[in-house]
């Protein structure tokens, strides 16, 4: 929290400089600040604000894996089984869905939560995507994947051809 933000004043009035120590560059930097702090604050609740607060990283997923599986756990606060699709198409595991606001905006001003449409892709390896399995309880989806027996090489060399 910056040192201005807690002195009390309305949202278009400045702070008065002192005669002599004007400052054209600080009254450009404090300008600034200020337009920032308007953009990222939101505007009271859209604007660029879910880009701070990473809305596009959402829902947030644990990847764990052992000798035998990979495991993903997505959190999905609110949401019910049938609003969440599963798919892996081309080594890549899909989840998606959407959660709808359960309010109308009548007299909100301000929320924390997030809402709409969201999509997360993970790249697999090695593993048995026929063999997958997910479940889903108290807000958190678990999908494990069997690692395969006969992995792949992992890297492959390319070899450079000279003229």
């Amino acid at each position: 929290m910056a040192v201005g933000d807690l002195i009390p004043r309305s949202r278009n009035q400045e702070l008065a400089p002192a005669r002599g120590n004007y400052d054209p560059f600080m009254a450009l930097h404090r300008e600034m600040n200020r337009l920032f702090d308007d953009v990222f604050r939101g505007f009271g609740g859209t604007g660029l604000a879910p880009l701070m607060e990473g809305q596009f990283g959402w829902p947030k997923i644990e990847l764990s894996e052992t000798d035998k599986a990979l495991t993903i756990s997505a959190e999905l606060p609110g949401m019910r089984e049938k609003d969440v699709q599963i798919e892996i198409a081309g080594g890549v595991l899909t989840i998606r869905g959407e959660k709808k606001a359960e309010r109308s905006d009548e007299g909100r001003y301000f929320t924390e939560r997030t809402y709409g449409a969201f999509e997360r892709r993970i790249p697999l390896e090695d593993v048995e995507e026929d063999k997958a399995e997910a479940s889903f309880k108290n807000g958190v989806l678990i999908v494990s994947l069997p690692k395969s027996e006969n992995p792949s090489a992992g890297v492959k060399r390319i070899a450079i051809n000279t003229q």
